[in-house]
């Protein structure tokens, strides 16, 4: 599957996903998923459209087993996401760019273009918050 969206393992995804200063959304994905195909687009869309201020990767399931296990990531594709401060929230099956940004609030990263927290832009996307 050849991509400009950058691949995390479960050797770097603490590294890369869990450490990062900026949202992450990960597509977890396996070269057999059909659907799979069909998000890849989209997830290259989200990922040049919030280039600099949300992180983008992909995780293929088939050879980072571990990860996928931990966050109990059942059926693919499933798109998450992980903001600092925040727990993951997840988006499964096929879903455009459109429905993927509305799900995880993204738009209220690109408006301040990061200058708020995670909070700030969850809370102001309507997403819940922990107080």
């Amino acid at each position: 599957m050849s991509s400009n969206v950058p691949e995390v393992t479960d050797a770097t995804f603490d590294a890369d996903v869990l450490q990062s200063t900026k949202p992450v959304v990960v597509d977890f994905w396996a070269e057999w998923c059909g659907p799979c195909r069909m998000v890849a687009p989209e997830i290259e869309k989200l990922a040049a459209k919030y280039q600099g201020v949300v992180e983008v990767r992909k995780l293929d399931v088939d050879a980072n087993p571990h990860t996928a296990m931990h966050y109990g990531i059942m059926s693919i594709p499933t798109v998450a996401m992980f903001a600092p401060g925040q727990p993951p929230r997840a988006a499964v099956g096929f879903r455009p760019a459109e429905a993927l940004e509305e799900a995880f609030g993204l738009a209220a990263y690109a408006d301040g273009a990061g200058t708020g927290t995670a909070t700030e832009a969850a809370s102001e996307a309507g997403a819940p918050t922990e107080s």
